[in-house]
């Protein structure tokens, strides 16, 4: 069984840094790709991001930068395969 310790929100963006993630914006669209960095206003810069609106998929960047202000939540991305 895995220990359920409490983590501060900072310690788990730091933790997850490198990691698949997805990024929900306030308009609903999502965006997912690889946590390359992130600043205390929230501003993300993702690595082989994709937009996905409405769960369909609708562009790849590569690299996006996201403005703190339009994120609703950031979650961890389970691997697929």
């Amino acid at each position: 069984m895995e220990s359920t310790r409490k983590q501060t929100p900072s310690e788990f963006l730091k933790q997850i840094i490198g990691r698949p993630v997805v990024v929900k914006l306030n308009s609903g669209v999502d965006y997912r790709g690889v946590l390359a960095c992130l600043d205390g206003y929230m501003n993300i810069a993702l690595e082989q991001s994709e937009e996905y609106v409405n769960g369909q998929l609708k562009n790849k960047y590569g690299d996006a930068f996201i403005r703190g202000n339009n994120v609703l939540y950031i979650s961890t991305q389970k691997r697929r395969g």
